[in-house]
């Protein structure tokens, strides 16, 4: 974890770095991509939840009776940085079938690279819950930034980023707007461009996610 990011978490599992190479190729086409994308964010969940309070209870199996943990304390929202979220969205839905979803749509200005916000919906109680957020890539961090904001203005007290990749530009963003959010991810890379994509990076996951290259 680098020093000068104390809220980043890049997850090294081997797995999930091996599943990252194919998911960053040229090569690999839409459907092992949102394959791939998803098999990722099932990992990405286990790493961005292993925080998650437990408590016990009592339970009868078919041979005894015991104590077993489950989860407790608030339950779990989802939300989605739309489009590319969705990608993200779904492979945490395999590990957390029971949370609550919400979207938030933002697209950046090619001119400024600045969030537009375009759509907003969200569990009417949503303040009283732990958040998630699901966003593949942390650019400028721009975006992220905003979509925190507006769930911050909901009152949200307790959220987590999580994105596959991230710029130092876009941690750095982040970290300075939304200081009290923890992030995760698979990589740190190198930078952005002059067009604000991450380098090496892999793209826009969006279009590469549904095809609209």
């Amino acid at each position: 974890m680098p020093l000068e990011f104390p809220n980043l978490t890049v997850v090294t599992h081997p797995l999930i770095q091996h599943k990252l190479t194919w998911i960053r190729a040229e090569e690999t086409n839409t459907d092992s991509f949102r394959q791939l994308l998803r098999e990722v964010s099932k990992l990405l969940a286990y790493e961005a939840t292993r925080a998650l309070p437990t408590e016990r209870i009592t339970i009868k199996t078919p041979v005894a009776t015991m104590e077993s943990a489950v989860i407790s304390g608030k339950k779990l929202c989802l939300v989605s940085i739309l489009r590319a979220g969705n990608g993200m969205l779904e492979g945490f839905l395999d590990i957390l079938p029971l949370a609550r979803v919400g979207h938030i749509g933002l697209y950046r200005d090619p001119a400024t690279l600045e969030p537009v916000e375009y759509y907003f919906k969200v569990p009417s109680d949503i303040a009283d819950r732990q958040v998630l957020v699901v966003d593949p890539m942390l650019a400028t961090g721009h975006s992220a930034a905003a979509g925190i904001a507006r769930l911050k203005a909901a009152g949200c007290t307790q959220i987590t980023l999580i994105s596959l990749l991230c710029s130092p530009e876009g941690v750095q963003h982040l970290t300075e707007t939304h200081p009290d959010v923890p992030i995760f991810t698979a990589s740190l890379d190198s930078h952005l461009n002059e067009h604000g994509y991450i380098v090496p990076g892999l793209g826009d996951a969006g279009d590469r996610l549904y095809g609209t290259r």
